[in-house]
C-alpha cells in the first residue's frame, strides 16, 4: 500500500481531527507539514502532532508532498485550491467546494487540464451509517425510492463557536454550512439532481455573539438562514430539505428515504456512524439495522485517504469534484429559485459514487 505525503492548510477548528486520522487511522497517509495564515496556530498544531510548520508558499514548494488538504474558511476555498492546481498537487478541501459556480467550474477545468484529483468535504457519507443505508437500498430492502426528507434546523452558532461571523456572511447560512452533508448524503443514496425550488428567508437580521471569545459582538446577517426546498431527481424521486438557523427546537427527522416498499431513516450525515432504522411494508414499526460497514467513529479524513486509493488504483474518488460541484449547484438553484421565484433546473450532474467496501480502506 502506497503512502502519499500530505500537508494541510488552515490550522483552525475542524484540523485537529484530520491532524489525528491522517496521521493515527489511516493507513495510506502521512502528514508532513502544516501551515496557517497565523503562524501561532501552524506552529501549535505542527508540535502537537509531530510534523512541520511551514508558510503557505513553502508547503506548495515542497516537491514530496502530492495532496494537499485545504480547511481555509469557505471565503478562501477557490483562491487556495487554485493555487494547490497551479502548484502541481491534488487538493481536498473542506466543504463547500468554493462560493460561486463559476469558481467551481473553474476548478474543475484547471484540475481536468492538470490531471490532478479534487476532492471535497464532506466525507461522512462514506461512514457506516449512510453505507448501511446505502446497501439496503442497493439490495432493495424498500424497493424503489420515491421520496426524501432531510431536516437540519439550529439556532446558529453564535453561541458557542469562537469566531462564528462567517456562518452570517456570505458562503455561510445553514444550506451552504450544513447542507452539503444532507445533499451528499441524498445524491450518495438516490443519485443526481435535475430540478430544484426554494423559499428563504432572514427572520434576524442581527445576531449577539454569547460565546466567550467574543461576548457582546453584534453580527449583520448577510445571508438567508431559514431555506425551504424541494428536489426533483433524476430517477423521478422528490426530496424535501429545510436548513435553519432559525429554529430554537424541533423534533424532526435527519433524513428519511421512503420507497416502494418501506422506509430508511437515516443518521445524521454529520457524524458517520448510527443509528439506523427501516420498515418496510406491513410492518408498523421500525426496527434498528446493525451497521455493514467499518468507520463508525469520527473519520474525518476518509475522503482523503479515498483520494489515496483512487490515485494508487487508478479509480474516481468518491468525494470527487463533479458530486462536490453538483451539491454547490444544488444549493445555488435553491436561492436562484427564492430570487426568481422559478423552478431552477440544474446545468450539472454526477454519477452516483460507488459503494463502499464493506471492509477498512
Amino acid at each position: 500500500m502506497k503512502r502519499r505525503k500530505i500537508g494541510i492548510i488552515g490550522c483552525g477548528n475542524i484540523s485537529g481531527i484530520y491532524f489525528k486520522n491522517l496521521i493515527n487511522t489511516f493507513q495510506n497517509t502521512e502528514v508532513v507539514a502544516c501551515a496557517d495564515l497565523v503562524a501561532e496556530r501552524a506552529e501549535a498544531k505542527a508540535e502537537e502532532f509531530g510534523v512541520s510548520a511551514c508558510s503557505v508558499e513553502e508547503l506548495l514548494q515542497n516537491p514530496e508532498i502530492e495532496i494537499v488538504v485545504n480547511l481555509t474558511t469557505p471565503q478562501a476555498h477557490y483562491e487556495v485550491c487554485n493555487d494547490v492546481l497551479s502548484a502541481g498537487k491534488h487538493v481536498y478541501v473542506e466543504k463547500p467546494l468554493c462560493l460561486t459556480r463559476e469558481d467551481g467550474k473553474k476548478l474543475l477545468q484547471k484540475a481536468k487540464e492538470k490531471n490532478l484529483l479534487i476532492g471535497s468535504a464532506p466525507d461522512t457519507f462514506l461512514g457506516a451509517g449512510i453505507q448501511t443505508c446505502r446497501k439496503l437500498i442497493d439490495d432493495g430492502w424498500i424497493g424503489e425510492p420515491v421520496a426524501a426528507t432531510a431536516f437540519m434546523t439550529c439556532h446558529g452558532h453564535e453561541s458557542w463557536h469562537p469566531d462564528p461571523e462567517f456562518y452570517y456572511q456570505v458562503g455561510g447560512g445553514p444550506m451552504f454550512d450544513m447542507g452539503p452533508y444532507y445533499l451528499t448524503a441524498l445524491v450518495n443514496l438516490i443519485g443526481p439532481v435535475e430540478k430544484v425550488s426554494g423559499f428563504t428567508n432572514i427572520t434576524f437580521p442581527t445576531r449577539t455573539i454569547t460565546s466567550e471569545k467574543k461576548y457582546g459582538k453584534i453580527v449583520d446577517v448577510e445571508v438567508p438562514t431559514h431555506i425551504a426546498g424541494l428536489l426533483e431527481f433524476k430517477n423521478g424521486a422528490i426530496g424535501t430539505i429545510i436548513t435553519s438557523f432559525d429554529v430554537w427546537g424541533a423534533q424532526l427527522p435527519r433524513i428519511e428515504i421512503y420507497g416502494s416498499e418501506g422506509t430508511i431513516s437515516v443518521p445524521d450525515p454529520n457524524t458517520f456512524g448510527g443509528p439506523v432504522h427501516i420498515m418496510r411494508k406491513n410492518h408498523k414499526e421500525f426496527s434498528p439495522i446493525p451497521l455493514s460497514h467499518p468507520y463508525a467513529e469520527n473519520s474525518r479524513g476518509l475522503g482523503v485517504s479515498d483520494m489515496v486509493r483512487a490515485l494508487n488504483t487508478g479509480k474516481k474518488n468518491r468525494a470527487n469534484a463533479e458530486l462536490s460541484y453538483h451539491v454547490l449547484d444544488i444549493m445555488h438553484g435553491f436561492h436562484d429559485s427564492a430570487n426568481t421565484g422559478r423552478h431552477i433546473l440544474l446545468e450539472s450532474t454526477c454519477d452516483k459514487p460507488e459503494a463502499m467496501p464493506d471492509e477498512l480502506l
